[in-house]
């Protein structure tokens, strides 16, 4: 079974942060893993709000009132994550006051966060091997095979990743779809096209 399928099996296909069935993919919760606990299914809204959070519209977390009260502790490290992002709008800080967190994913939560006053405004630059700025739904190039760890296959030199995401707070890691599979890439082994 693969990743996506055990997601969409666990969520009920259901994008786990809003609810929405709109274009539902994997996304890591750094540190980044191809292990279905360590991972979320999230709608290209969510996801385009993630990697964009100054550009987005605020109020569509109100859905994590809801989702911080799963039981996965993916889903539950992203809505800590997001409502410390976005506390200072005044309503996240209640949710936090309300969310509990045992030890480990608490632990896991700040884990992924370099600074735990980052703000949405703060936003994490990823760029190319050659320096170009990379953004959410970009199109790469390979400049390296690559070795699929858990994938049991070797991501070609020139190969085309399109619709790229990237990975919240780590600058040198985007994710995309290689032979039908949502790995993670080092930016430093990838170019963008075009």
């Amino acid at each position: 079974m693969t990743l996506e399928q055990k997601l969409h099996e666990r969520s009920g296909s259901v994008c786990e942060l809003c609810g929405s069935t709109n274009a539902l993919q994997a996304h890591a919760v750094t540190p980044a893993s191809t292990d279905a606990d360590k991972n979320v299914l999230l709608c290209q809204t969510c996801l385009n709000q993630i990697h964009a959070p100054t550009q987005g519209d605020v109020n569509h977390w109100r859905c994590l009132n809801t989702s911080m009260w799963s039981t996965v502790p993916a889903v539950q490290v992203m809505a800590w994550r997001l409502l410390q992002a976005l506390r200072h709008e005044g309503w996240p800080q209640d949710l936090l006051d309300m969310l509990y967190l045992d030890d480990e994913t608490l632990a896991w939560a700040k884990a992924g966060t370099e600074d735990a006053d980052t703000t949405a405004d703060e936003m994490v630059i990823h760029k190319d091997s050659n320096g170009t700025i990379l953004q959410a739904g970009d199109t790469v190039v390979l400049i390296k095979d690559l070795d699929v760890k858990g994938g049991g296959f070797t991501a070609k030199r020139g190969t085309a990743v399109r619709g790229i995401t990237l990975v919240e707070d780590n600058a040198g890691q985007i994710e995309g779809k290689v032979s039908g599979q949502q790995i993670v890439i080092l930016t430093q082994f990838v170019k963008k096209s075009g």
